[in-house]
């Protein structure tokens, strides 16, 4: 399992490095901020040439500015067979930004997520999201029938084989409980408009699913009868209605008396109940049946406390207005937040000089151990990563 690199470290705003040199002080490292900037996080777009390359004229074809985009709502032209219905709503919309952002007066949400792609080992980063609830947004068409499942997509290139899709069901849309996260579309990341690279001038955020839910530059959206997903990231075996794993990220060790473990966890859609670390000698790889799992002494991390919410957050934005804080104590309801990455630390003592091999796991709300529960690798990777390192 790839680990966390000095390269991935800079990209996700770490506060130091010291994990990858020498601690002199018997304290933990500082947590990672909380924040990672926009223009730091991890890149992952598709396509040929990639969308948030454009310039000049070919941008504004492409409807990728805030003066030029629009979002088409209609439904699906697909033609229907006896099993399904003919859909139907009242109005087809064509939203520009404008219109979003004024929208975003009454029904405007923020929450804090962590961007992970299905397919990548580490993290691309943790934003605080703002935007319009897409229930909000389908209002517009006025009432609806025979319609199962949302279809949408966005800019990537004039190629219809390169068109990057996803959907979602029409309950999974609409019928949000109060006070959980609901699908929304972001035009602002960390208090400022949403950049091209980030999938700006709009995009799709799907608060528990993976980053292929969350589409970039979106413009399309279609309603159907049809059930069947018809997400890109069906093909290949990949598992389009897999939710955001609940996982433990870890950084080189830190050297020194003690070393440090650290890194990063994301609670996902079955939450984190605690960071578990594991030492032992160097030796050849593991394999998953290796009677070693069953002997392995799992010991807790800590996890770093919630930040003081009036340094981190963007001028003007208050904790309480945040989905899942309390409105009057502006303090998280839960901690750590789902769906929100949290640093984690455990400090070794009393190491012996020699080689060794460290890793760390979750263990999630439900009692499962990281990685599991998991039929199949590309419903999300989060498999148990390792340090090595030596003390002299």
């Amino acid at each position: 399992m790839p680990d966390l690199s000095r390269r991935h470290a800079v990209k996700l705003g770490l506060s130091s490095l010291a994990a990858i040199g020498t601690s002199r002080a018997d304290s933990p490292p500082a947590p990672h901020p909380f924040l990672t900037p926009a223009t730091d996080f991890e890149d992952v777009s598709r396509g040929t040439p990639k969308p948030h390359t454009l310039t000049g004229d070919a941008l504004l074809r492409a409807r990728l500015t805030p003066e030029t985009w629009r979002l088409h709502i209609e439904i699906d032209p697909t033609t229907t067979d006896i099993v399904t219905q003919k859909p139907q709503i009242e109005t087809p919309v064509t939203l520009d930004y404008p219109a979003l952002l004024d929208l975003g007066k009454k029904h405007r949400v923020l929450f804090l997520k962590a961007m992970q792609c299905l397919n990548i080992a580490n993290p691309l980063g943790q934003g605080l999201w703002e935007g319009v609830p897409l229930r909000d947004v389908l209002r517009l068409c006025g009432p609806m029938s025979n319609v199962r499942r949302i279809y949408f997509w966005g800019y990537h290139n004039d190629d219809p084989k390169q068109r990057f899709q996803s959907s979602l069901s029409y309950t999974q849309v609409m019928e949000t409980p109060p006070g959980e996260l609901p699908v929304f579309l972001a035009y602002k990341l960390n208090g400022e408009p949403l950049s091209l690279e980030r999938g700006g001038p709009v995009r799709m955020v799907v608060p528990w699913a993976h980053g292929f839910k969350s589409i970039k530059w979106l413009q399309e959206i279609r309603l159907t009868n049809l059930y069947q997903s018809n997400d890109t990231y069906a093909e290949k075996n990949n598992d389009p209605e897999s939710h955001l794993k609940t996982a433990a990220y870890l950084d080189p060790v830190t050297l020194g008396n003690p070393a440090w473990v650290r890194g990063l966890a994301i609670s996902g859609w079955s939450g984190l109940a605690r960071v578990e670390y594991w030492v032992r000698p160097a030796g050849p790889p593991l394999a998953d049946t290796d009677p070693a799992w069953d002997k392995a002494d799992w010991k807790p991390c800590t996890l770093a406390p919630p930040p003081d919410w009036l340094t981190i957050l963007p001028k003007g934005i208050a904790a309480r207005d945040i989905l899942g804080f309390d409105p009057t104590s502006g303090q998280p309801l839960t901690w750590p937040l789902r769906y929100s990455m949290v640093s984690y630390s455990a400090a070794l003592h009393g190491l012996k000089p020699g080689k060794y091999e460290v890793r760390t796991r979750t263990i999630d709300l439900n009692g499962y151990p990281q990685p599991e529960p998991r039929s199949i690798q590309k419903s999300g990777k989060n498999g148990i990563q390792m340090q090595s390192f030596e003390v002299t």
